[in-house]
């Protein structure tokens, strides 16, 4: 997966784009990216960035859709920001007044380069609501209220739910932009508009797409057929983090291989690949496993919790794995100098 590290904003745009409203209220200038406005900007552009739910996508052959036409007029220098951005928030006002039940935002615009070349990003930032107080005089006596507040880019802790980077559009591309497209649990049936309808792009999968399944799909094994037999699924888990760390490609059969001999073993585990929808051949990330196996996190019996480092974990004068010879196993923290209770 293509890991963006550097980041230069060159301009940025934000609409207002109201439901209670008729129109779209379309900005004329650019934002002052003064330095606490360029920092919100980069804060916001990293965290997305770094967001796990962020996906590849193509656009669509069967139609081109405005987001494409427009993104590809500003990355090739053929219009400007503003204009290329009003044509974008119009046509999404349009589609979240067809729809009724999309929620008011503001949407912003933002371009930057990187080491990979020039981006187009786009961010739907929904409104949320923060309360403050009012203070009235009522017939000479003090009155104070709780008031609620909408507001956007209120706070670092706002979960971006759409956005987009877009780059310029080639035929080596293997893909067109980066989504995030989320929805809350009550929407969770719902066609994802802001993809399908707004980018008219088709969600593709990478690596780091292929290693969370393989990783998710491998652990659910682990728990259904190693129940109650802890140091098979020591064992097993070993072998996991040996072919994340030491292959580029983890080819499943020869995998079943090195699990067991037995067929039906065997079959049970490419079933549950299947089921996970993993590929025979799974492409790994190594950024993604490093961030992942950087800390060992363990849940025992199902009422202790363990989070170890990865040093900690291989460090044999501090933490240790010894099998009982009866399926279970002891886990021992050894030469503590001290500890805290959280």
């Amino acid at each position: 997966m293509e890991y963006i590290k550097e980041i230069n904003i060159n301009e940025a745009i934000i609409h207002v784009l109201d439901n209670n409203s008729d129109a779209p209220i379309l900005n004329e200038y650019a934002l002052d990216l003064n330095e606490e406005m360029y920092n919100i900007l980069l804060k916001l552009i990293k965290k997305c960035l770094k967001n796990e739910k962020l996906r590849y996508a193509t656009f669509s052959n069967e139609t081109v859709g405005a987001v494409r036409k427009l993104s590809q007029e500003y990355l090739n220098g053929e219009n400007n920001l503003l204009e290329v951005s009003k044509g974008m928030a119009q046509d999404l006002f349009s589609l979240m007044r067809y729809k009724g039940d999309v929620p008011s935002c503001d949407f912003i615009t933002v371009s930057f380069s990187t080491e990979f070349g020039p981006v187009l990003g786009l961010f739907k930032m929904d409104y949320i609501t923060n309360y403050t107080h009012s203070i009235d005089i009522i017939d000479d006596k003090m009155s104070v209220d709780i008031v609620p507040q909408t507001a956007c880019l209120s706070s670092g802790s706002q979960k971006v739910q759409k956005c987009a980077f877009i780059k310029v559009c080639r035929k080596e591309n293997t893909f067109d932009l980066m989504v995030i497209d989320s929805v809350g649990i009550k929407d969770k049936d719902e066609i994802k508009y802001f993809t399908k309808n707004f980018l008219k792009c088709d969600l593709i999968d990478n690596e780091r797409d292929m290693t969370k399944r393989f990783i998710a799909a491998t652990e659910n094994w682990a728990c259904n057929n190693l129940r109650e037999e802890a140091g098979q699924q020591e064992r097993f888990r070993s072998l996991i983090k040996i072919q994340l760390e030491e292959k580029e490609i983890i080819n499943i059969p020869d995998l079943c291989d090195s699990i067991s001999r037995d067929d039906d073993t065997k079959d049970d585990f490419i079933d549950c690949m299947k089921k996970y929808d993993v590929a025979k051949n799974v492409s790994l990330d190594k950024e993604y496993i490093e961030k992942k196996l950087k800390d060992i996190r363990i849940k025992i019996d199902g009422d202790i919790d363990l989070r170890i480092s990865k040093e900690a974990y291989e460090d044999r004068s501090r933490f240790s794995i010894r099998m009982n010879g009866d399926g279970s196993i002891n886990m021992i923290i050894k030469n503590i100098d001290s500890y805290s209770e959280k």
